[in-house]
Formats: structure tokens, sequence, C-alpha cells
């Protein structure tokens, strides 16, 4: 039978339940387990996509096209495995699969009610996605903290299926706060007290406590919370701040926490292969070059609206040695030509146009894609950031005056950039954009090619807006190449300038960031990196030329 590894939260969110889940998948896939993991989000949406990236942080985009929360992007850079749709669980989702069964008859004339109708759904949700991966554990990850009224279905359903599983089979984990308060620096236990009291409260009881904190535990405090809590003290984890993200797989190794796991659920006790882990954290930690990278985007008052693009940054940056500061940029600063935002571009050693919607800021990201072409500085665009870069090319290089995206003016008087055919007559907007994995085609020769070093791709794409294909032949004969498309159709895909004319210029419709990994980042990102380390003089020269695939 599967095993199921529960993750809750108490106090308050943003504890980093997502990256616990995550670390502790981390050391049990270093132990030769198979892992899948899901995560439930209570909120009323069905998915992630609609929600404004200031409230929510990024949409990250998964291989079948679903549009999920920012911890499913961690537990695959983390666990290095794809995930789909079915491993995000909304209140939405689970509301919508009951009153669509209520209205075809599937309950055969009974009240409708949460329990048992939306806790089975819950529990039998969780239960298929585990049958389905074949994995040994499944990892759930309950959003929310305990105490709130959205998210006691869950945990109701939680508490059902721990009764069904049996205790030997379902190992549950419980986040909470351990604050400092004082001139003193006492850690305080109390709120942790509470939230496990009301834990039990719904008939759920941890077999371990993950503390948050800024400092490690103090073995009174871990004893205190072991007494008050009714755990074993090997079952109180101090999860402190780290410099990394990637360290914490190790601080929680340290303290034995998958032995503690694996001991309770029956599963053998097994030497953890964490070399290669431990290298990755070093190079992240302990860095011999550094670089700056501008990311000029719409978002950028909160990282977590980029969260893919800034941690494949740091994979590039580790897979080179190199220490990746990002400099965010606001769009609309350069617009309103603001000192500092333009000293910061100037100054950085390359430059990233981000993904995004809308016109605002848009003006501005196109003045930096203008800066980063004439002088010479590595650049990379990204979905909204290809698209402007061709807008770019287009008023500045093949002087088509008024070129624009229809996004941003419908009557552009050259509209290089359009609505994808398909979605002229759509009307909502939820999960309607081309979503999800499809393969490019790459020009063999091309700096695309080199980059990737393959002929053949598969990138996660999000968009609505193509490259309008009866302006390829126009800007093709100004200079500009199209290096990628799709298979099938003439959607281009890639972008590039020759390299006699530009070090290191790309972008692609797709968002590269998605597939990266700590330990297999994005080669677009890697190629990014690697150009403005030869900028730099750090490196001899760029990516290699790579023989036909």
């Amino acid at each position: 039978m599967t095993k199921y590894i529960v993750v809750t939260g108490g106090v308050l969110s943003g504890l980093g339940k997502g990256i616990t889940t995550s670390s502790i998948g981390t050391l049990l896939k270093a132990r030769g387990f198979s892992v899948t993991a899901v995560k439930i989000d209570p909120y009323l949406n069905s998915d992630a996509g609609t929600m404004n990236p200031f409230e929510h942080g990024e949409v990250f985009v998964l291989q079948d096209g679903g549009e999920a929360d920012l911890d499913l992007g961690n537990y695959e850079r983390f666990l290095d495995i794809p995930l789909g749709r079915d491993n995000n669980i909304t209140t939405g989702k689970v509301f919508k699969t009951v009153i669509d069964k209520e209205r075809r008859g599937d309950y055969l004339g009974k009240t409708v009610q949460i329990v048992p109708h939306i806790t089975n759904e819950i529990r039998d949700w969780i239960k298929r996605v585990a049958k389905k991966s074949g994995a040994d554990i499944c990892l759930v990850e309950v959003g929310g903290t305990v105490g709130d009224i959205e998210s006691a279905p869950f945990l109701e359903g939680i508490r059902q299926l721990h009764r069904e599983v049996g205790h030997e089979n379902l190992f549950l984990i419980h986040t909470s706060l351990v604050p400092v308060v004082g001139a003193v620096g006492e850690q305080k236990t109390k709120p942790t007290q509470h939230t496990v009291r009301d834990l039990k409260s719904i008939g759920l009881h941890p077999d371990m406590i993950v503390c948050r904190s800024a400092q490690p535990l103090h073995p009174e405090i871990r004893e205190k919370i072991a007494s008050f809590c009714d755990v074993p003290e090997s079952g109180v984890v101090s999860a402190h701040d780290a410099k990394s993200i990637y360290e914490v797989p190790l601080i929680l190794e340290e303290q034995g926490v998958v032995d503690t796991i694996t001991k309770r659920l029956g599963l053998p006790t097994l030497k953890p292969d964490l070399e290669s882990w431990r290298d990755l954290v070093d190079r992240l930690l302990n860095p011999s070059h550094e670089v700056t990278v501008a990311f000029v985007g719409k978002y950028t008052d909160l990282s977590d609206s980029y969260l893919s693009i800034n941690e494949a940054l740091r994979h590039a940056g580790a897979s080179l040695d190199t220490k990746v500061r990002i400099s965010y940029i606001e769009g609309e600063a350069l617009e309103t030509n603001d000192a500092d935002a333009w000293r910061n571009l100037r100054e950085a050693d390359a430059i990233l146009v981000g993904p995004g919607f809308g016109s605002r800021g848009t003006e501005g990201k196109i003045r930096a894609v203008q800066h980063a072409r004439e002088s010479e500085v590595p650049f990379l665009g990204i979905c909204l950031g290809f698209q402007l870069a061709i807008v770019e090319y287009a008023r500045n290089v093949a002087h088509l005056k008024g070129a624009n995206s229809t996004e941003m003016d419908v009557n552009a008087a050259h509209p290089v950039i359009c609505v994808l055919p398909e979605q002229y007559e759509i009307q909502e907007l939820g999960g309607t954009m081309r979503l999800g994995a499809y393969e490019c085609v790459l020009n063999e020769g091309s700096l695309a090619h080199e980059t990737y070093g393959s002929l053949v791709i598969s990138e996660r794409h999000r968009h609505r807006y193509e490259m309008n294909p009866d302006y390829i032949a126009q800007l093709e004969k100004k200079g500009l190449i199209f290096s990628g498309r799709m298979p099938d159709r003439p959607i281009m895909e890639m972008m590039e300038l020759p390299r006699h004319i530009h070090p290191y210029f790309i972008g692609g419709q797709f968002h590269p960031e998605f597939n990266s990994r700590p330990q297999k980042p994005g080669p677009l990102f890697v190629g990014l990196v690697q150009a403005a380390l030869v900028a730099k003089g750090v490196l001899a020269h760029g990516p290699e030329p790579v023989a036909a695939a």
C-alpha cells in the first residue's frame, strides 16, 4: 500500500510548508523511494490561472497544461518529477466535481452535504493520484492553517483517510511558528501548543512538529514542545532560517527526520545518496564569480511573482560556479526615465525581459530590449519578452512605424504580434490559453540549437498571442532569425540575432523556467549567465557549436 505523509500548518501562513514537503521528498528520493505530491489549496478558484500575481504569486504551468500554485513548482524542482493538474486539489475543483455528480444523479437522490460527500471526494482524489503515480510515498500538503473555515473539509478528509488506510500508513507533520519575543531573545512555545491543541480537537494527532524559527531550537524548547504536545523529542524538528532553500533538506537530514518517518511507517531504513545535493548547496553558497541580471518586469515588487525564473537563474549560476544577483526593474520606471532604474539597467551584465499580460510597462520593456540590442548586452526574452523583442526589432530595424502587439493596440499599423486564431471566439479567461508542453523544432546551427544541444525540444507555454506569420519574411530579410517553430504549424517559438551582430540575443515564446531544475538548469538561463561571464572576461567563449542531431 502507498504510504502517505501529510503536512499541515498552524499559527500563520507562509511558514514554508511547501519547502518542508519538498525537502522531505528530496530525502526520500535520495534513499531510493519513489515519491509523488499533492497540494491542497482551500480557495474556491478552480485553479491559480486567473489570480493576480501580486495577491497569490506565480502561476506555475504543469506539463499537461494545468495552472497551479507555486508550491507545485517547488515540488517539481526538488523532486525532479513532472506533475499534472490532478496533483493540485482546490475547493473549487472538489465542489464542481461533487455538483456535477449530483446533477447526473450519481447520489441517487440523497441530500448532498459537506460530510460525507465533499470529504469523501477529497479522500478519494488523494488516493486516486497516489494509485495512478505508482509511487511508494504520496506527500500531501494542506494549504492554509488549522482553524480556517475553508480548510476544515480538507482536514476532515485527511482524518477519514487516516482512519481508512491505518495509522501505519499515514504520517502527519504539523508546521508551526516559534517566535522570539522581547529583548532577552526567548523562544516562545505557546503558539505551537495552541495550534497542536486545535489540530487534536478535530481528530488529528501530529507525529512530528516542524518548528519555524530564526535560530535553531534550543534543547530545552525542543523538550518543552515534545512534552506539551505529546510527541517524541525526535519528532520536534528545527526548521531555522537557511541561506538557501536548497539547504533545507540537509538541515532536516542532520536531525534524522526521514529516519523517524520511515521507522514509524515500517519502511526500510536506507542510507541516502546526497553527495550531488551537497555539491549543489556548496556551489550556491560559495560561488567563485558574480554577475548581475537586470530583470525587467511588471510584478517585480513581489519576487514570488517570478519565482521559477528567479530559481532558474540560481540553477544556471550554480552550474557555472556563479552567484546571480537579480536587479528587479519595473517597466514603468523605464518609461518615466527613472534615473535609478536606468542606471541599474545600464550597469547590469545581462538583461532579461520577463512574461506578463496587459499594456502596463510594455513601452519600458521595449526600451530595455533596444538597449540590450544596441549595447550588445546579453539578452533573454521570455513569452511577452520574446514578443516585445520582435516589436522592438520591427520598429527600430525594419522601420515598421506603429509596429505593436494587438494586445497593446488593437488598431496597430503593423500588428507583428496578434492573437492566436483559436482564441478569437473565447469569452472566458480561465484555462483558455495555449497551455502546457509543446514541441519546438530548432534550426540546425542556430544559437538556440547550440544552447539546447538538440534539434527538437519541449517547453511549457502560457499565452494567447503569437508572432504574426504575415511579417516573418519581412523581419527575416532585416536580419532577425526565427530559430524555432512548432513542427506542424507556422507558429514561431524562438527568435535570435546572429552572433556576429550580437553575442547573446535570444527569446522564446514559451516559459523555459518551468523545466529548470537545480541539477538540470534551463539551457537558455545557462546561456545568459555564460554570456554575461564572457562579457566580464571570466570565460573565454559562450555556447560551443554542436553537431547536427
